[in-house]
């Protein structure tokens, strides 16, 4: 009697990878929340697997060390997510550099800026408390201060390519990026009690009244 053959079944890895990318983000979304709470020097690895609901090998064998959780929890403080997508090519962010008038550019930039404080001025304010005794945090500010300016420089020279800019590139790349440090929010709305759409206009204004050519 011939054998019968079944086709060999082939096997589909899709779901563990998926299961693997959710677990990574659940360690990685711990940690953030952790740092912002109790500090990044008091937060340990094990606090973190804790907080995400596995084994602290599985948090090692994930991001081998804090220092690496620490930049993992920057990437997705600056987007919201954990999608590889460039913060200046994100959808919300096109949308501000494309628009010709440049007035009503920052105005939306502002709006921007102010929605991106709400998200990264707590985790940027942890870090630098811990920057002055934690190696890895004081590092961390600096690559976040470099690519903020990274990202206002890029911003600077776009307005500047619309020729209505009534100051030089250079100093709208200052100006910008000194007021979306996030002190100035936290202060604003944290400390002064103003709404986010209060501090976005009047951020908004300020740049059109200091930048834009009239």
């Amino acid at each position: 009697m011939a054998r019968v053959v079944k086709p060999e079944r082939k096997y589909d890895a899709s779901r563990r990878q998926e299961q693997a990318r959710e677990t990574r983000l659940r360690i990685i979304r711990a940690a953030h929340r952790l740092f912002v709470e109790q500090g990044y020097g008091r937060t340990t690895m094990a606090n973190i697997a804790d907080a995400a609901g596995v084994s602290v090998e599985s948090v090692y064998a994930s991001f081998k060390n804090k220092a690496t959780l620490l930049h993992r929890a920057w990437d997705i403080t600056i987007g919201g997510d954990d999608e590889e997508i460039a913060f200046h090519d994100r959808p919300e962010v096109l949308a501000v550099r494309n628009e010709p008038d440049l007035a009503t550019r920052f105005m939306l930039h502002a709006r921007l800026s102010t929605q991106t404080a709400r998200r990264m001025t707590p985790f940027i304010r942890a870090v630098q408390a811990a920057a002055g005794t934690e190696p890895a945090a004081a590092a961390m500010i600096e690559e976040i201060n470099r690519q903020r300016l990274m990202g206002m420089t890029v911003m600077a020279a776009e307005a500047a390519k619309t020729g209505q800019l009534a100051v030089t590139e250079e100093e709208c790349r200052d100006v910008i990026w000194a007021f979306t440090e996030g002190a100035m929010w936290h202060q604003m709305v944290n400390e002064r009690g103003w709404s986010d759409d209060r501090f976005a206009e009047w951020l908004g204004t300020i740049w059109v009244r200091m930048l834009v050519a009239t």
